[in-house]
């Protein structure tokens, strides 16, 4: 059993590709503006501004922020420590301090608990990230950052469709992640919810300025042609993964449930006692299925000999990365435990209910 059948997945939506091909238009045409109005109304957020990647929209935002005077070098930005190097690559692009956050072990998330002694007079940004497809947001992380004028900065680049549920029997319908904070970045990897054929991102805010400033950024520094205010870079979504995009976003939230579903075969089957499995999340669309397991490398070749292919996120934290080596030394058991134990399970739309009970049969017999 394949970890994600992409081929599977991607099928229906071959044909968005092909109408560009046949169109002779492929950068800055009908198919990013019509993406970009129906995602921006999707999230809730008034502007979305398409680009090359899930990285370059994290390092727009804060480079924006800079061009506007709201960050200056040096700035310091709170970020998961667990999360994936791409968080905290944008924020050192920009000359920016990162100061790693522990997660909640129960949650896999920064641990709220943890922001208000990680604050110093140099804080100026939250950089919340939803793991996993999970929200991280909550109601603590809106009063810190409000009472210690924090940028929310989302990296949503595993949570499209995502919902912010604050209590047990919240109705539906509520904010998406991407429109919790005052800017978010998006990632259209191919192995995304919303996954594109090949690389691409977004920038949804509410923020006018920061969006025009994206925007040009993202386009040379320039906001008419052969005009350029800014020392900006090239980074835009072209026409062919625009189209894929606006032709699977109708289908992103039955795909989200699917993956619910799956999940809950996982959740309420695997009863191994040296197997975490999270517990029963409305908040979170599955990006990502992470078992810990302190027999990782066992469990994950015990798998793989039964037919079961299984992935790893990420087995090596960013503080422990070659280039970050300063970091070393950093004290951050938690971030460590996740990393040298966590282990992910296929749950994608593809799959049938039977492939994941078998997957939860073969959990229980390791």
């Amino acid at each position: 059993m394949k970890y994600l059948d992409l081929k599977t997945i991607n099928q229906p939506y071959e044909h968005a590709a092909d109408e560009v091909l046949r169109s002779g238009w492929y950068l800055k045409g009908e198919a990013t503006r019509r993406f970009e109005q129906h995602y921006a109304e999707y999230i809730g957020a008034r502007h979305c501004i398409g680009c090359g990647n899930g990285l370059d929209a994290l390092t727009l935002i804060l480079r924006a922020y800079k061009e506007m005077g709201v960050l200056h070098d040096g700035d310091e930005v709170l970020v998961p420590a667990n999360t994936y190097i791409a968080s905290i690559l944008a924020i050192t692009e920009n000359r920016l301090t990162p100061v790693l956050v522990e997660p909640d072990i129960d949650t896999l998330q920064i641990d709220d608990a943890l922001l208000e002694q990680a604050i110093t007079e140099r804080t100026r940004a939250l950089m919340l990230v939803h793991l996993y497809g999970r929200c991280a947001y909550t109601d603590r992380v809106g009063e810190v950052c409000l009472r210690h004028h924090l940028l929310i900065i989302e990296d949503n680049a595993q949570a499209h469709g995502c919902q912010f549920m604050p209590f047990a029997d919240a109705p539906p319908n509520l904010m998406r992640t991407g429109s919790l904070g005052h800017a978010a970045a998006h990632s259209f990897y191919p192995t995304k919810n919303l996954g594109a054929f090949g690389d691409a991102g977004a920038v949804t805010t509410d923020d006018d300025e920061l969006a025009a400033l994206v925007r040009s950024l993202g386009n040379y520094g320039s906001a008419r042609k052969y005009v350029f205010d800014h020392i900006g870079r090239n980074s835009r979504m072209d026409e062919v993964q625009a189209a894929i995009l606006d032709a699977k976003l109708p289908h992103l939230d039955a795909a989200n449930q699917r993956r619910r579903e799956l999940a809950a075969i996982y959740i309420n089957k695997v009863e191994h006692p040296d197997i975490l499995i999270p517990q029963s999340e409305r908040d979170s669309v599955w990006h990502i299925f992470p078992v810990l397991c302190q027999r990782r490398d066992a469990l994950k070749a015990y798998l793989s000999e039964h037919g079961i292919e299984t992935e790893i996120h990420y087995p090596i934290p960013p503080h422990r990365q070659q280039c970050y080596a300063q970091w070393a030394s950093m004290p951050l058991p938690l971030t460590e435990r996740i990393h040298a134990q966590e282990l992910s399970l296929p749950c994608h739309q593809a799959m049938t209910d039977g492939e994941a009970a078998m997957v939860a049969e073969l959990l229980n017999d390791f």
